[in-house]
Parts: structure tokens; sequence; C-alpha cells
């Protein structure tokens, strides 16, 4: 069985007490709660990453849509004529 791992980090005071009235308001251990916001960050980090190489691959490969493209279509937001993005 594979053992948990243990890391310690210095967080503001207000956020050590936010996370004590979380916990006991909960009824969690403060790790569960850290644990959580943990895996949700490395969730979101690892998307952009994932979709920012994901861009840069197709930029490499010029698949682009020129600025002004992008601009001019931009400058339609909020109005009767949107229109669609730019491919």
């Amino acid at each position: 069985m594979a053992r948990d791992s243990v890391i310690s980090f210095r967080i503001s005071p207000e956020r050590s007490e936010s996370l004590d009235a979380l916990a006991e308001a909960t009824d969690r251990p403060k790790s569960w709660h850290l644990e959580q916001a943990l895996a949700a960050y490395l969730e979101t980090q690892s998307w952009q990453i994932a979709h920012m190489e994901k861009g840069l691959e197709q930029l490499r490969r010029g698949e682009s849509v020129p600025h002004e493209a992008v601009a001019g279509w931009l400058s339609g937001w909020g109005t009767d004529d949107e229109g669609d993005p730019p491919q």
C-alpha cells in the first residue's frame, strides 16, 4: 500500500483561521480540505498547460488566424453585427 506524502508549507494567519473555521464547520480535517483544493488547482493547471501546448503546436504547424481578422471580429462584439469567429 502506498503511503501518503507529507508536505509542509507556510500560510498567513488569516488563511489558517479560515481553514480552521471551514474544517470545524464541515466536520472534516484540514488536510482533507487542503487535498481537495490541491486537486482542483492541479487539474486546472494541467488543463491550461495542455491547451497552451496544443495551441503552440498548432502555431508551429502554421495553423493560426491573423491578428487583423481577430481584431475585426472583436470590434463587432456587442453590436448587431457580431459575426462568427474567424477560422
